[in-house]
């Protein structure tokens, strides 16, 4: 079984090319891909499958030929990976399977279609608008922090620590505690502190996150997502660019004044190689 590894801001994944939709991917398979000692290694997968062989994009296929078949590392399905949609279309570019237009690369995923820009190091892409829609509550050891359920087309909540609570200290070897009445198919959760003024955006965002189906990762695109609607939402605007520095690096959120929004950070394909899937267990 061919792959190639690929990761943006340290949120890794395997890359599967399967066009025809052949490959008989199942969660076990996915979960032993994933695992980083007797696997690859990685927080998810990415099926590169065309929308039209794939019943979950085939309603997507008159806007995009490609559909991202996304697997969280435990074996489970996501709707919307943001780093993900970044590396997929960097491996969609790479191989000449597309080309991006004038507006950019159609991206087929079960949240709808997206469109990736581009750069010579940076991917950016414009997401489903972020939608904020309850308060909740996140719980750590002992704390229990309030936050805000955003909708990305997957689920999200995002907490701000209170004054005093260092984000580096806290231990998310465990997932969170949360309202299940709130998020019953399971939730993302960040964790912010706000940062220090930094060039070219108008606000600052450290943060963490444990994934629905990955634990703790280096980075979450639509978490950061998330994080910058939050952000532009309590400093009172509706446009703006929010800086989301996670462990793994840097994601620039961008809200347009023509009411668009779009994730950026880099996207590198790392390795390409062959596994023998009879050999992972």
């Amino acid at each position: 079984m061919l792959f190639t590894k690929g990761h943006g801001t340290g949120n890794d994944f395997v890359i599967l090319p399967d066009p025809d939709g052949a490959l008989d991917l199942t969660p076990a398979l996915v979960a032993a891909l994933c695992d980083r000692h007797r696997g690859i290694g990685a927080d998810g997968v990415l099926r590169v499958v065309r929308s039209a062989k794939h019943p979950d994009g085939a309603g997507f296929a008159g806007d995009a030929e490609w559909f991202m078949d996304y697997w969280n590392a435990d074996g489970s399905i996501a709707e919307m990976c943001g780093n993900g949609v970044r590396v997929y279309s960097r491996y969609l570019l790479s191989q000449g399977l597309a080309t991006a237009g004038p507006e950019g690369l159609p991206v087929a995923t079960r949240a709808g279609v997206v469109l990736a820009v581009p750069g010579e190091l940076t991917i950016a892409v414009r997401m489903t608008t972020p939608r904020v829609y309850a308060a909740s509550t996140a719980t750590v050891g002992p704390l229990t922090i309030p936050g805000l359920a955003v909708d990305c087309g997957n689920p999200h909540l995002v907490t701000a620590l209170p004054d005093g609570v260092d984000l580096a200290s806290l231990d998310l070897h465990l997932a969170p505690g949360y309202d299940r009445a709130v998020f019953p198919e399971g939730v993302n959760v960040e964790f912010t502190t706000s940062g220090a003024p930094v060039e070219d955006a108008d606000l600052h965002v450290h943060m963490r996150v444990y994934e629905r189906g990955s634990a703790e990762t280096l980075s979450c695109g639509s978490g950061a997502l998330a994080v910058g609607a939050v952000a532009l939402r309590d400093a009172g605007r509706e446009t703006g660019v929010v800086a989301v520095d996670v462990p793994g690096g840097r994601l620039t959120v961008t809200a347009d004044d023509r009411g668009r929004w779009w994730l950026a950070g880099p996207a590198v394909l790392l390795a390409t190689g062959e596994v023998d899937a009879a050999a992972l267990s």
